[in-house]
């Protein structure tokens, strides 16, 4: 027995002398061709998921501009399935400002009666009601509404400003596309400032 302690205790003893080990590199092994750099690369600028950038790169072969259309074609047909489902729940919310004088009702529709329930919604519902209280320029809820008839009717109203008088058509043309953009901003819902954080 004494012997077996002797030698054991001799070659843990002898370890202490060896050179430490090496730390253990890791390298970046490519899976399939494709590299962790670069699905880090693609999901940095797509903004996708870590395997979905994976499985983009392994499919186009680790080509990154055929990967991220590849990502787009996705996101824009799971966009689409998601357009597709009917949002039959929801809920009335209204606003009357103080003194009576203005009122706003808004309809705000979900998927789900679970969603259309929740404290969160019933708020979102009325915030949205005090921003379109508070935005009395508001004609549309977003820019793509606003159709050409209004767009050239802003346009040739400006274009008899006095302030334009005497000056060359082109330059005309350009000021008056400046100010068309601002107005119209004026008209848009979704570009007006948030009445709880304005910034």
């Amino acid at each position: 027995m004494r012997v077996v302690a002797i030698i054991l205790a001799l070659t843990v003893g002898s370890n202490a002398f060896l050179a430490p080990a090496r730390p253990m590199r890791v390298s970046r092994v490519a899976l399939n061709g494709v590299s962790a750099a670069d699905v880090k690369t693609l999901r940095e600028a797509s903004g996708a998921g870590m395997m979905k950038c994976k499985e983009a790169l392994t499919e186009n072969g680790g080509d990154m501009e055929a990967a991220a259309e590849w990502l787009r074609a996705k996101g824009l047909a799971s966009a689409g399935k998601k357009a597709d489902r009917a949002t039959k729940e929801g809920l009335i919310a209204t606003y009357v400002h103080t003194g009576g004088k203005l009122g706003v009702i808004v309809e705000l529709n979900c998927e789900t009666d679970f969603v259309s329930k929740g404290e969160k919604f019933a708020e979102l519902a009325k915030a949205v009601a005090m921003q379109i209280a508070a935005s009395p320029t508001v004609d549309f809820v977003k820019s793509e509404d606003i159709n050409e008839e209004v767009k050239e009717a802003e346009r040739q109203a400006e274009m008899k400003s006095e302030d334009l008088e005497g000056k060359p058509e082109d330059i005309k043309v350009k000021m008056v596309e400046g100010r068309l953009g601002k107005i119209l901003k004026q008209k848009v819902l979704l570009e007006q400032p948030y009445i709880r954080d304005p910034s």
